[in-house]
């Protein structure tokens, strides 16, 4: 159930930070990026300045220009994974999940209830890498280098994680549609490194940006109270994950929709979906934001916990009577049947039939709903292939949290939104 974050607890109160001022007559004009140190990636923002005072804002998308959802059209559904990673490159084997979520949800596959586990740990593990990064960084921006070390260090602990289990650290590329690309080399390691992380690593970690940022006097003054959004404003800007749950829109589509081990019965059985809270708070600024993604850590891990020691027996890949799933490597390497089927699906896509139909499958990312929506004629590759990306959707509103407010306030406001760069790609 979602549950309320208490607000700023403080020994004194906060003065309102904007002030009315009356317009100078005496604007021009800044570009902020897009090689602004702090602008984290290819952004540009080109500002209206009454003195220091913000009056207009025209933020840019970026310069990336990868034509992803062009690719989309000229790659089957397993090529098509490799170029989610690149979308978001923080954490980039969570864009892997979503887009096989849809295209399963497309095929009418279920998938098994090992793999439903897999990327139930993987996808929390994503949420936290992400998390990590936000928060250091933003608070890097601010001059708190320490804490970005420390959040960047426990993100190395992740990567080596994905690279175990896929032998990639960043473009992992791992999930396939109905499965993933290699079941866990060694469950034993596995769970052993997944333990030690959210066991040992990285609870300390969270406790240490909690103890130097919360009421760091510095970043208490640089964040509360800027870069407010109310909760209508949210809902009508179509923002979703921490930007909306900080403003108090009560939204989490592990909980609303749910999906893989946030469902009830993800294990065929009936069993109960995993335990955790939505963390809410009502002011929307940019220490709302930090603490809901803090708190949003606290819950993965707890996620972990329940699903570590309740790994499923069984094969990762679901068998479909279509002939989407590719064999399991036994069977490519040990019978006729299974090399032929692979080679068909790898070499030809002659078993790519697929239904005349279109679907729109998403999930809960670090920030915030990310879908997919696939439009299928029948061929082996979508005839469309919609991204709708949280940063896309969440940095429009971008103009309207600096409005009013002071010139070296757009670093503060800009890190707490976390926007990727190649999320903006259009």
């Amino acid at each position: 159930m979602p549950f309320d974050l208490k607000p700023w607890d403080l020994d004194a109160e906060t003065t309102p930070y904007l002030d009315k001022v009356e317009d100078s007559g005496d604007r021009w004009t800044l570009n902020f990026g897009p090689q602004h140190p702090a602008t984290h990636t290819t952004l540009r923002v080109v500002l209206e300045l009454d003195g220091e005072r913000i009056v207009r804002c025209v933020p840019h998308i970026g310069y990336l220009h990868s034509g992803f959802e062009k690719l989309g059209e000229h790659h089957d559904y397993n090529q098509y994974v490799v170029v989610t990673d690149r979308m978001n490159y923080v954490s980039p084997i969570h864009n892997n999940i979503v887009w096989h979520h849809a295209v399963e949800k497309l095929f009418g596959i279920e998938l098994t209830p090992r793999c439903k586990v897999l990327r139930t740990i993987m996808g929390e593990l994503a949420r936290i890498q992400d998390h990590l990064l936000c928060a250091g960084a933003a608070a890097l921006d601010l001059g708190a280098f320490t804490a970005f070390l420390y959040g960047f260090n426990e993100r190395e602990r992740i990567y080596d994680i994905c690279e175990y289990i896929c032998g990639a650290r960043f473009t992992t590329s791992w999930t396939r549609v109905g499965g993933l690309c290699y079941d866990l080399p060694d469950q034993d390691v596995f769970v052993a490194k997944v333990k030690k992380f959210i066991n040992e690593q990285c609870p300390p970690v969270v406790a240490d940006l909690e103890g130097l940022l919360n009421k760091n006097r510095i970043f208490i003054d640089r964040t509360v109270g800027v870069g407010t959004i109310s909760e209508a404003d949210a809902i009508a800007w179509s923002l979703s994950g921490p930007l909306a749950r900080s403003a108090g829109v009560k939204r989490d589509l592990r909980k609303d929709t749910p999906y893989l081990c946030y469902e009830k019965g993800w294990d065929g059985a009936g069993a109960d979906p995993v335990e955790f809270k939505v963390p809410i708070m009502h002011e929307g600024d940019c220490y709302s934001r930090f603490r809901v993604r803090v708190e949003e850590m606290k819950q993965s891990i707890e996620i972990i916990r329940q699903l570590i020691d309740r790994i499923p027996d069984g094969p990762v890949d679901a068998f479909d009577d279509q002939g989407v799933t590719l064999p399991d490597k036994s069977q490519t390497y040990g019978s006729i049947e299974g090399l032929i089927h692979h080679f068909e699906l790898i070499m030809t896509n002659r078993k790519w039939e697929m239904p005349v139909a279109e679907i729109y499958g998403a999930q809960e990312t670090a920030n915030g709903e990310l879908g997919f929506y696939v439009v299928s004629d029948g061929g082996p590759t979508p005839t469309r292939a919609r991204c709708r990306p949280p940063s896309f959707i969440n940095y429009q509103s971008f103009p309207k949290m600096l409005e009013g407010h002071l010139l070296s306030d757009v670093v503060a406001i800009l890190g707490s939104l976390n926007i990727i760069a190649a999320e903006l790609d259009r």
